[in-house]
């Protein structure tokens, strides 16, 4: 089948919704479909065009059997309400111009966020005839209200009117968790419309050692004999990390315990500029880290943190809980104890939830695990156990290309002279 996929974010960017559908898409073309992909200039997560990418407003790559068509859009250096409506409305205008001068799919996968591609997805199901397949990431509506980053008002009533309709108008509905989905439900949304295409974990995760794979990161950097609390990812509003700073200003003055915020996003240059008032030689940035060095990194990590503000509970999934798991990361995640984040870490035994924006819980989790390496091991263990029984890429993009094909073979179905006329094709209509 041919499929066109759109998607604000995809590879080369390395973190965040990305990952995800480059590995989707690449799954996909590796089974003979021809995959189409609609994105922009790679920009993620640090809020700015990639070098290798300035300067152009189209450009045509293929990658893995992905045709990959990209557009400019304004990339804003620092973010706020207006501003990412405004670089969404850029994306969005150039990527439908992009997305018509595509062949004709058989089948659209459209991703959300931004929410804004519903309004593509709608004209395109018209023009071309075809379905969409609508895949929510984030619930970007309720995360701008539960974030603050919005009031009720006008423009959050049109956001959810636009939502609901592109819930309607989508053949189904995927997202990442049994949370997520149970919010997109409680939307008036038919249960068996929306279904769940789950994150799927690399094989070379399962395959780090932790520990000895870690040794050249921690010689690297002169972490040797140190307990390295690491962030990896994004670093944006609702990851809520001045938790961290605060747990790393009680710990100042340990010898071991060293935080390492690794990766970028729009709140690092704050985050950086704290760290520097309050002198915590404790914390260190690195930047976003590819290949061998990020998996030299989880090697090396004692714990792995996943934060997020009080406010954040099954409105996001960060994709980087199933990297971690998979890779053996013992977690801490400060989180909203209802979220699925919460959930998922008790339920498969990989780590310790405290609250959300408490330094307190969040210092003695990090300290009694210090003195701990049984439990770590164990969390290590557990945590991979749980990945590879949901988030093994073998099982769920097979699952994900099933029920495609399925939307695709309906959708022929409906559209031929027997399902419409109930006269086979091979017969001629003769008019009275």
């Amino acid at each position: 089948m041919r499929i066109l996929v759109l998607s604000i974010n995809y590879w080369p960017e390395e973190t965040g919704i990305a990952p995800v559908v480059t590995s989707r898409c690449e799954y996909l073309a590796s089974r003979g479909h021809e995959v189409t992909v609609c994105t922009t200039m790679p920009y993620y997560p640090q809020w700015r065009v990639n070098e290798r990418y300035r300067g152009w407003f189209w450009r045509r790559e293929t990658r893995k059997g992905v045709e990959i068509l990209r557009s400019w859009a304004w990339i804003p250096s620092r973010l706020s309400a207006l501003k990412r409506i405004l670089f969404e409305a850029s994306f969005l205008a150039g990527n439908l111009i992009r997305t018509i001068s595509a062949q004709k799919p058989d089948l659209l996968f459209v991703v959300s966020p931004p929410l804004g591609l519903a309004l593509t997805a709608k004209l395109l199901r018209r023009v071309w005839r075809i379905s969409y397949v609508y895949d929510v990431m984030d619930l970007q509506p309720d995360a701008a209200l539960e974030l603050g980053m919005l009031r009720s008002g006008a423009l959050l009533r049109a956001l959810y009117r636009l939502e609901k309709s592109a819930y309607e108008n989508a053949s189904f509905v995927s997202t990442l968790t049994e949370g997520m989905r149970q919010r997109i439900i409680s939307k008036s949304i038919p249960e068996n419309k929306v279904t769940l295409f789950a994150l799927g974990a690399d094989e070379d995760l399962f395959l780090v050692h932790r520990g000895v794979d870690g040794d050249p990161f921690r010689r690297h950097y002169g972490l040797e004999g140190k307990f390295i609390v690491v962030h990896s990812g994004n670093m944006g509003v609702k990851q809520g990390l001045d938790v961290i700073l605060d747990a790393a200003e009680l710990t100042r003055n340990h010898p071991t315990i060293v935080y390492l915020l690794v990766g970028d996003g729009a709140t690092r240059g704050e985050l950086e500029t704290r760290v520097a008032a309050r002198n915590l030689r404790n914390v260190r940035f690195l930047p976003v880290l590819a290949g061998d060095q990020f998996f030299e990194m989880l090697a090396a990590a004692d714990i792995s943190l996943i934060t997020q503000q009080a406010s954040v509970a099954d409105i996001v999934f960060p994709s980087k809980t199933a990297t971690l798991m998979s890779a053996g990361c013992p977690l801490v995640a400060s989180v909203n104890p209802n979220s699925e984040v919460a959930r998922v870490v008790r339920e498969s035994g990989a780590g310790i939830v405290v609250p959300p924006e408490k330094p307190q819980p969040l210092l003695d989790a990090i300290t009694n695990l210090l003195n701990d390496p049984r439990r770590l091991a164990e969390m290590s263990a557990a945590g991979r156990h749980y990945a590879r029984q949901h988030w093994d890429e073998r099982i769920t993009l097979a699952r994900m290309e099933s029920e495609l094909i399925e939307v695709v073979q309906s959708t022929k179905h409906q559209a031929s002279p027997t399902a419409i006329t109930g006269v086979s094709p091979d017969v001629t209509a003769i008019k009275p």
